[in-house]
């Protein structure tokens, strides 16, 4: 049993919640690592944000995140979390895809076919990476944006719930609307 779980943000945020409720353990604490932005959009190196603000020497950590993909975001922390002189350092993710070097001490499912997760939490931010990076330098109308969800990622989204997210893309400057099309701004009109 745990004296503390480590949330990695932004993943492990519900997660780790969700076990301390289970376990009914009252102390939470998080660090924010950076991987990924958007939409499986990687950074070039992976690196600590936000390090852990509490003492967690000598206690018994447990470090959660909501997935290992490549494995470097627990990998740093795991790294980073010993280095802070704990009694002992496990990790549980929801999903461990097989792929990933870092094997989790704990994992709800096995993902053996890569593929990319959602999840509720990070639906919203998730889907609209991907509507950019269909878009990219193109004007699409809804349907063609949709159609492509599904032919490259596998995803059914609903007209309604890619309608808003657009809408909140153009609202921000980050996509136009024009004739019915949606493109990115640096690209409208060349």
């Amino acid at each position: 049993m745990p004296d503390i779980i480590v949330a990695i943000g932004r993943g492990g945020f519900v997660p780790g919640r969700l076990i301390c409720d289970f376990l009914l353990l009252n102390d939470l604490t998080s660090m924010k690592i950076e991987h990924y932005k958007r939409a499986a959009d990687m950074q070039p190196e992976t690196k600590i944000r936000y390090p852990i603000p509490v003492d967690i020497s000598g206690k018994k950590v447990l470090i959660v995140d909501d997935v290992t993909d490549t494995g470097d975001t627990l990998s740093l922390a795991v790294n980073y979390v010993w280095n802070l002189k704990p009694a002992d350092v496990r990790t549980a993710v929801l999903q461990h895809k097989t792929c990933s070097p870092f094997v989790p001490d704990y994992y709800a499912q096995k993902i053996i076919k890569w593929r990319w997760i959602i999840y509720p939490w990070a639906r919203y931010e998730d889907l609209a990476g991907f509507a950019e990076k269909i878009i990219q330098d193109r004007a699409l109308d809804i349907s063609r944006i949709i159609s492509e969800f599904k032919t490259k990622y596998e995803l059914v989204i609903k007209e309604a719930e890619l309608q808003e997210i657009l809408n909140d893309l153009t609202e921000r400057g980050e996509l136009k609307h024009i004739d019915g099309k949606y493109a990115n701004t640096s690209s409208f009109g060349n």
